[in-house]
């Protein structure tokens, strides 16, 4: 069974395009559900409710969790918090 740490560094290979930077350090995951060995739930935000790659990005997420061996993935968008950029991004762009 995948474990959460093979999720999240699935996670880092994706990149949001606008950004250039992967969205788990962007901090649009919330949360990850291993519900059992084929089966995970992603609970997972955007920059911005009107973000126009957002169908791109689900697409890479889906497409990394089969790869390591989900059949079902279940990606749920919230905008509930709102995205606020981490410490680590607003060192990173300089704000």
């Amino acid at each position: 069974m995948p474990t959460r740490e093979q999720v999240v560094e699935m996670l880092e290979t994706i990149q949001d395009p606008e950004v250039n930077m992967d969205i788990w350090t962007m901090g649009l995951i919330y949360a990850i559900d291993i519900e059992n060995e084929k089966t995970i739930h992603i609970l997972m935000t955007l920059t911005s409710p009107a973000c126009p790659l957002g169908p791109f990005i689900q697409s890479e997420v889906t497409d990394a969790m089969r790869q390591i061996g989900f059949s079902s993935v279940e990606i749920e968008l919230t905008f509930d918090p709102p995205w606020q950029p981490p410490e680590k991004l607003r060192e990173a762009l300089g704000i």
